[in-house]
């Protein structure tokens, strides 16, 4: 085989590999789908599978594409991790930290609920309201897989439950360099309430003690992120440049 055509073949393997993870689905349910033998799915993840234009388009079917935007997004799929992903729970630092590291690495920062609201035309409470969760998180996970696949550099402030969407979560560890930036219950609690957000105590006495437990039960999913940072530790600068100096 010449060695554009392996290249081709591992590029549409990955490309089939991370759109079936980000729809969250098992090797055996696309196979299910796609009629196509969960081992040759296997091989053609694994670009060893030299697939026919027929068995593509099945499989693009079923993943809710086509043959053609399957190939094209292969042609554009990267391995490198340029963008920097920051993951945590509210009151992190995400904004202000991303907006200093974008400044120091010299790339565009961007909220990925910003583009999410920019998406659907309305507010984040109003995408809950009306549509629901499951709403925001496909809308979310469609809305980072274009930004990153139109986007090469740049830092991006996710949405403290992006780690409990598997696909999501893995699209991002697979694409970006994921940065957890911890900080104790305490601090996270303060933040929250020195950006105005007073939300979190009108709702329920209990809140702090709510956004402690939260914490708990999410730091082994946000553990999973390559490089963590203690920003109780650290102020803004000294966060900005670990997270530098580690990615670069």
């Amino acid at each position: 085989m010449k060695p554009e055509h392996q290249v081709l073949l591992a590029s549409v393997g990955a490309a089939v590999r991370r759109l079936r993870e980000e729809r969250a689905l098992t090797r055996r349910e696309l196979a299910q789908r796609s009629g196509v033998s969960e081992r040759f799915l296997a091989e053609l993840e694994g670009g060893a599978g030299n697939i026919s234009v027929a068995r593509l388009q099945d499989v693009s079917r079923a993943l809710g594409t086509s043959a053609g935007e399957l190939l094209f997004s292969a042609q554009h799929e990267r391995t490198d991790r340029r963008t920097i992903a920051l993951v945590g729970l509210r009151g992190a630092g995400k904004s202000t930290i991303g907006r200093a590291l974008a400044n120091r690495l010299r790339v565009p920062f961007v909220e990925l609920d910003a583009l999410v609201e920019k998406e659907a035309g309305l507010s984040l409470a109003a995408i809950f309201q009306l549509h629901g969760e499951a709403y925001y998180r496909r809308l979310a996970r469609e809305v980072l897989t274009r930004f990153l696949a139109e986007n090469e550099d740049a830092v991006i402030a996710t949405g403290g439950g992006i780690v409990t969407d598997p696909g999501s979560f893995k699209l991002l560890q697979k694409r970006c360099r994921t940065v957890w930036l911890q900080a104790t219950p305490r601090d996270h609690w303060q933040r929250v309430l020195q950006q105005g957000d007073v939300r979190p105590s009108a709702a329920s006495p209990h809140a702090q003690d709510e956004l402690a437990a939260l914490l708990k039960a999410r730091e082994p999913l946000y553990a999973q992120a390559e490089i963590a940072v203690d920003t109780s530790r650290l102020g803004i600068n000294e966060a900005v440049e670990e997270i530098a100096r580690k990615v670069v």
